[in-house]
């Protein structure tokens, strides 16, 4: 059995480890939790961009192409059933060099089918969204447990100590609230940074600067930068003796962090998230431009390359809401059209900047559509089988993983559940998912909780 070990006990005994201690006393030891560190093996990727489609797309309608669900087209699931067999209406054609079936309702991420891991076989543990995306986001339905963003920035730190490791573009207050981009019980420094808080991204709400970081700088009405200093010198001079008599205080070390740490932002934030200072021509490619369906996540996904090249480890893009219950026909369209050209351009600009190569890229929703359509033209919910991709970071490109059945409603072959896209994942970061831990009310946590393995199939 795989003796548990912090994360930080772990890599202080590993080749690549750098010697540090276990988190208790972490600033008394002059440890900084944000500093990065080794990993368990080489690393694949040093950054993930997740763009999460929340409300779960239908992959009968995307990526999961089923050419026997027409011999079942417009039969009714039982006798008396309103709810009928239902094929794509959008036609499904072999892309670029690798053939891979997509539809025709993501026509532009469909000329990146050659980067793709399209994994078919996914399936999850429950159908409703406020649980499903609580565990697509924490591992986890029925606990409050730390964020995926979290456990990267806590195994991994980050690469720039002026910006948060983990940030979330428009994180929606449905499905969890705060809670699915948290620390839990892993350091506090370690949960997302929300930007533009209140609702998934849409046509119609444009993402929202940090609350006091203003573009292009930060403007204090009370007082200029080297008082803002002096007065944060003076508190953290009190908080660092208090520290020194308590030993050990993981919320004040928190707080000495996250102080210093949004004194620094300062100065770097706002410069990251002015997209004015992209070209007109990129700005263009994402789709960025008032009045365009595609600006709202144009601007997040560009946003997200600007964190992502700037050292940030854990960047999440929220979308909502593919909750397609209702005509299909009118609502798969109006999000693949908001979604499709800045996914696109988010694949094409990393690529041209070599940052694929060390960049995951994953798409997806918390669970998928059945292949049946309801009495209102709408698809429900299913959390049997459902389609993800991934992209960059060590990802096998241009492949298929696993399938559904010949209807693509469940899960059949080399199923993925989501402990094991979460431990592929840390894989690829270079984190064995079962030795990153942390030992809270006398256990030793870890996101896979006692679950996951790693999919070598999935993997370049």
């Amino acid at each position: 059995m795989t003796p548990a070990y912090t994360r930080r006990q772990l890599l202080s005994t590993s080749s690549a480890g750098f010697g540090m201690l276990a988190f208790q006393g972490l600033f008394g030891s002059g440890v900084n939790p944000l500093v990065p560190t080794g990993t368990h093996f080489p690393a694949r990727a040093k950054r993930v961009i997740f763009l999460f489609m929340q409300g779960g797309p239908s992959q009968v309608d995307t990526f999961d192409h089923k050419p026997a669900l027409s011999k079942q087209h417009g039969k009714p699931v039982t006798k008396d059933s309103t709810t009928v067999f239902y094929q794509s209406p959008w036609e499904f054609k072999p892309r670029v060099q690798s053939g891979m079936m997509v539809s025709d309702l993501l026509p532009n991420i469909a000329r990146h089918a050659d980067d793709l891991c399209v994994i078919n076989s996914m399936h999850t543990d429950h159908n409703a969204h406020p649980q499903a995306i609580l565990q697509m986001n924490t591992g986890s339905f029925v606990f409050t447990r730390p964020s995926v963003g979290a456990w990267c920035v806590y195994g991994l730190g980050t690469e720039n100590q002026n910006l948060p490791g983990f940030v979330t573009i428009n994180p929606a207050f449905s499905g969890g609230g705060p809670v699915k981009y948290g620390s839990a019980f892993l350091p506090s420094v370690c949960a997302g940074t929300p930007i533009g808080q209140g609702g998934g991204a849409s046509a119609t709400s444009p993402p929202t600067p940090l609350k006091d970081i203003q573009l292009p700088f930060m403007k204090n009405a009370g007082m200029d930068t080297a008082t803002q200093r002096r007065q944060l010198d003076l508190v953290q001079a009190l908080n660092r003796q208090k520290l020194a008599q308590d030993g050990s205080n993981e919320a004040l070390e928190g707080l000495i962090t996250s102080a210093e740490l949004a004194f620094n932002m300062q100065r770097e934030m706002p410069e990251v998230m002015d997209l004015n200072r992209e070209s007109l021509a990129t700005q263009e490619m994402y789709g960025i431009g008032d009045g365009k369906p595609t600006d709202q996540i144009g601007r997040a996904c560009l946003m997200a390359r600007r964190f992502a090249e700037s050292g940030v480890r854990f960047i999440q893009v929220n979308h909502e809401f593919w909750d397609d219950h209702t005509d299909i026909f009118t609502n798969h369209p109006k999000h693949a059209l908001e979604t499709d050209q800045p996914v696109a351009a988010l694949l094409t600009d990393l690529k041209q900047r070599g940052l694929l190569e060390d960049t995951l890229v994953l798409w997806g929703g918390e669970f998928g559509r059945p292949p049946l359509l309801n009495k209102n033209n709408g698809r429900d919910h299913n959390n049997a089988g459902f389609t993800m991709w991934m992209a960059g970071g060590g990802a096998k490109p241009g492949i298929r993983y696993g399938s559904t059945d010949e209807t693509g409603a469940k899960a059949e072959q080399n199923k993925v559940h989501l402990h094991d896209l979460h431990a592929t994942m840390l894989h690829l970061l270079g984190i064995n998912h079962e030795q990153l831990t942390y030992r809270y009310a006398g256990r030793d946590f870890r996101l896979t909780d006692v679950y996951g393995e790693v999919k070598r199939g999935m993997i370049a």
